[in-house]
C-alpha cells in the first residue's frame, strides 16, 4: 500500500508537509531510521579533538561526550537508539573514539558501542591508537617520528571515501629540530573468514629513513562492525590531517551527511597601476610611507612593466589559475598626464579579459580618521574638542565612484557592489582607530557597496559594516614594499629575529604571537620563507576556507616573488588531491556569501534548530524557513520524483570530490533525497 500524506505542527505557526509515495515497509523489513548525527567522545587529545573540529568545521552536526566530565552521559543501549513510531532509530550516524578501549569508558558502555553498531551497521574511527589484535594489526615493528616522510593512500581508500585524493600524503616537517609527527608501523593480522573479521589498509607509510615500511591506518570488519583506526598522531592543522579530513568524514557517515565542503583559493593583487614605496635596507623602514623617524630620502618606487604584465598572463595560462586585479586608476592617470602615455596602462587594458577586476578606490587614500604622521606610529588627529577628526563622506564616495567609472569606461569587468578600501581603511584599525569612520559607512551606502576586504591578521571573522559585509583576506607573507630577494629576506630578518641577531626585536617584545628565528642568509627567501608561506596557505585551502588571500602588484614585478609562493600552494594541492575536486577560485562577493553561509549553518547546528535522517532509501531533513542546509549525498542521488518515483527527479545538486553536495535555501516545510539503489 502506499504511505499516506503525514501533517504534523511545526515549531512555530505553520505545517510541516511530507508527502512519500514509497511502499510502507512490513514488519518483517524492520524500517531503520539512522539520524544525521555523529557521536565523538573525546578525551581532549589532539587527535579527536581534531576530527571533531573537522566536524563542525564542514557542518556536520555532532553530539561530544567528554571523557572528564563527571556528568557526561553514559553509553547504553537507551542512550544510543530507541523507537519512533514504531520505527526503530539509531540516533548516531557514526561514532568517533580516541581509541578503540579509552580509559574513560567502562566496559559495559564499550559493549553498548559494539552491539549498536552491529545492530545498526554503524561505523566508528579510532582516532589514535597504539596496534594490536583489537584493531586487526600486530604490535608495531617500528614507533617513532614521521616528519618529511610520505604516506600512501591504498587502492581501496582511493576507490571509496577517499575518492577526492590521488594517493601520497605527505607529512609535515616545519621544523627539522621539533617532533611534529609520531607513528606506529605495523601490518595487519591474517583475516578469518570463520570469525567474520578481516582488514583491509587503506594507507602505508615509510620511517624517515626508508627503512621500515608498514600499515598507519586500515578498517578492521567484525560482521556488520566496521573501524577505521589510525596509528600516528596528528592535530587540526597539520596538513596530512587536512588532506584526510574530507574522505574521513565521507568515509564515517558513508557519503550522506548535513555539511558542504570545497578547497578555495582566491589571491588578490592589490594596488595594480599604482606603485609601491620600497624598504630602505640601511634605516629599516618605508621611505615615503610612515614609519621612517627623520629625513630618510625616497627609494625608486616598485611598478609593473608591460613585461611583467606579459608574464601575469602566461602565468595564469599556465597554472589555469585567475588572479583578481584590485586597481587604483589614480596611478595610470598620473603617469599619463606627467609623460603623455603609460605602456603598463597600455598593457594591462590590451588583456583586460584576462583577470579579474575589482575598485581599490581611485588614489588609495586613507578612509578613516585623519592621520597624524608627525608621530610613529601615526595617531588619529582630534577636532578642537578632543573628537576624532575624521575623512568626510564626500570625499570617500569621490573615492570610490570615480575610480569605478574609470574602470566602467575602461571596459573593465566591475561588479559595483565589492570594493577594497586602501590599507583596509575606513573599518577600525588597533589601536590607533577603535571604531569604524561613521562616514565610511555612510559612504558604502550612499556608492552602493556591499562587499568590502577586510585584513584577516586584524579582524578574522566576517563582520557587517553597516549595510556591508566585511570579507577578511589572509596576507600573504610577502611585503608590499619589497621587489627582490635580498630586500624581502632584510625586512623579514628585521621582524623575525631578535635584537642582538640584529633585528628590530618585535619577536622578543611579542612572545605570545611572533617566534624569534635566527637570521636568514642569502638563500632564505627560497629556502625558508617561501616554504614556510605555502604551509600557512595550505592549511587555508584544505580548511574548507573562502577567505581571500591577498598580495600587491609588487610582488608580481621585478624579482616576481608571489609566484613561487602561490606555485607553491596549487603544486601542493593538485599532487594530493584528484581532478574530481578542483579549487574553487571565488570572487571576494562569493566568498563572503560561502562564510555567511557557513556561518548560518554553524548557528543554526550549535542551537539545535536542524534535523535529518535516513530512512527506506531518502534522506529527510528539516530546517527554519530561510537557512541555507548544506547536504552532502552520493552520486546518483535525486530529488523526489512523481508518481511514486515512477518519474525520476533531477539529480541533486553539484558534482565535487565523487560526491553530490549543494546548499538548499529551507522554506520551513521538510526535504527530501532520494539515494540511489
Amino acid at each position: 500500500m502506499l504511505r499516506p500524506v503525514l501533517l504534523r505542527a511545526a515549531a512555530a505557526t505553520a505545517f510541516v508537509l511530507t508527502i512519500s509515495m514509497t511502499p510502507v515497509a512490513s514488519a518483517a523489513d524492520t524500517p531503520t531510521r539512522i539520524d544525521l548525527n555523529v557521536l565523538v567522545v573525546t578525551d581532549g587529545g589532539s587527535s579527536a579533538e581534531a576530527i571533531r573540529s573537522a566536524l563542525v568545521n564542514e557542518g556536520v552536526p555532532s553530539t561530544v561526550i567528554r571523557l572528564a566530565d563527571a556528568q557526561r552521559p553514559v553509553l547504553t543501549a537507551a542512550f544510543l537508539a530507541d523507537t519512533v513510531n514504531s520505527t526503530r532509530r539509531a540516533k548516531f550516524q557514526a561514532v568517533v573514539l580516541p581509541n578503540e578501549a579509552p580509559a574513560g569508558l567502562a566496559q559495559a558502555e564499550l559493549d553498548a558501542l559494539a552491539a549498536y553498531q552491529t545492530s545498526f551497521g554503524i561505523r566508528q574511527v579510532n582516532a589514535f591508537t597504539y596496534p594490536s589484535a583489537r584493531v586487526g594489526m600486530n604490535t608495531p615493528h617500528y614507533a617513532g617520528q614521521l616528519d618529511g616522510t610520505t604516506t600512501q593512500l591504498t587502492a581501496t581508500a582511493l576507490g571509496g571515501a577517499f575518492r577526492n585524493l590521488r594517493g601520497p600524503v605527505p607529512v609535515e616537517n616545519g621544523d627539522p629540530a621539533v617532533w611534529e609527527a609520531y607513528g606506529y608501523l605495523t601490518n595487519p593480522l591474517p583475516d578469518d573468514p570463520a570469525a567474520g573479521t578481516s582488514f583491509q589498509p587503506f594507507l602505508t607509510g615509510v620511517s624517515p629513513d626508508g627503512s621500515q615500511q608498514g600499515v598507519l591506518a586500515g578498517v578492521l570488519k567484525q560482521g556488520a562492525r566496521e573501524q577505521l583506526t589510525f596509528n600516528f598522531a596528528y592535530n587540526a592543522e597539520q596538513t596530512q590531517f587536512k588532506i584526510l579530513q574530507h574522505g574521513l568524514i565521507s568515509w564515517l557517515t558513508k557519503g550522506i551527511h548535513f555539511g558542504h565542503h570545497r578547497s578555495y583559493l582566491s589571491v588578490h593583487i592589490d594596488d595594480v597601476f599604482d606603485g609601491d614605496a620600497r624598504w630602505d635596507t640601511v634605516h629599516n623602514c618605508t621611505p615615503g610611507d610612515i614609519d621612517c623617524q627623520g629625513e630618510v630620502p625616497e627609494l625608486p618606487a616598485i611598478r609593473m612593466t608591460p613585461a611583467d604584465v606579459t608574464k601575469v598572463v602566461q602565468w595564469q595560462q599556465q597554472h589555469n589559475f585567475k588572479l583578481d586585479m584590485y586597481f587604483n586608476a589614480f596611478g595610470s592617470d598620473e603617469v599619463i598626464a606627467a609623460q603623455g602615455s603609460d605602456p603598463l596602462t597600455t598593457a594591462l587594458l590590451q588583456n583586460k579579459g584576462q583577470f579579474r577586476w575589482a575598485n581599490h578606490t581611485y588614489s588609495h587614500k586613507f578612509l578613516g580618521c585623519v592621520q597624524d604622521t608627525s608621530v610613529v606610529p601615526w595617531k588619529c588627529a582630534t577636532n578642537p574638542d578632543g573628537t576624532v577628526k575624521w575623512l568626510p563622506q564626500a570625499e570617500i564616495v569621490t573615492e570610490i565612484n570615480k575610480n569605478h567609472q574609470w574602470g566602467v569606461n575602461k571596459g573593465l569587468a566591475l561588479q559595483r557592489n565589492e570594493m577594497l578600501a586602501g590599507e583596509h581603511s575606513g573599518t577600525k584599525i588597533l589601536p590607533q582607530q577603535g571604531q569604524d569612520n561613521p562616514n565610511f559607512v555612510a559612504a558604502l551606502r550612499q556608492t552602493g557597496v556591499t562587499w568590502i576586504g577586510l585584513d584577516a591578521s586584524r579582524e578574522p571573522g566576517l563582520r557587517q559594516v553597516g549595510t556591508a559585509q566585511g570579507v577578511p583576506r589572509y596576507p600573504i607573507s610577502v611585503y608590499y614594499n619589497v621587489g627582490s630577494r635580498a630586500e624581502m629576506t632584510d625586512e623579514y630578518n628585521w621582524i623575525y629575529t631578535s635584537r642582538a641577531n640584529g633585528g628590530s626585536g618585535i619577536c622578543e617584545d611579542n612572545p605570545h604571537t611572533t617566534t624569534c628565528i635566527q637570521p636568514l642568509g642569502a638563500n632564505g627567501f627560497d629556502s625558508y620563507i617561501v616554504p614556510t608561506q605555502v604551509r600557512l596557505g595550505m592549511r587555508f585551502i584544505l580548511g574548507n576556507d573562502a577567505r581571500p588571500q591577498y598580495a600587491h602588484q609588487s610582488n608580481i614585478a621585478e624579482d616576481r616573488l608571489l609566484y613561487p609562493m602561490v606555485e607553491g600552494m596549487l603544486a601542493g594541492y593538485r599532487t594530493a588531491f584528484a581532478a574530481n575536486a578542483p579549487i574553487v577560485n571565488p570572487r571576494l562577493s562569493e566568498a563572503g556569501t560561502v562564510m555567511q553561509r557557513q556561518n548560518n549553518w554553524r548557528a543554526q547546528v550549535a542551537a539545535g534548530k536542524v534535523s535529518g535522517y535516513i530512512l527506506n532509501g531518502r534522506v529527510h531533513t528539516s530546517a527554519p524557513s530561510g537557512v541555507d542546509v548544506p547536504i552532502t549525498v552520493p552520486e546518483g542521488t535525486r530529488t523526489p520524483g512523481m508518481l511514486g518515483g515512477l518519474i525520476q527527479g533531477p539529480l541533486w545538486g553539484q558534482v565535487y570530490a565523487g560526491e553530490r553536495s549543494d546548499w538548499r535555501r529551507s522554506n520551513g516545510s521538510a526535504f527530501t533525497l532520494v539515494l540511489p539503489a
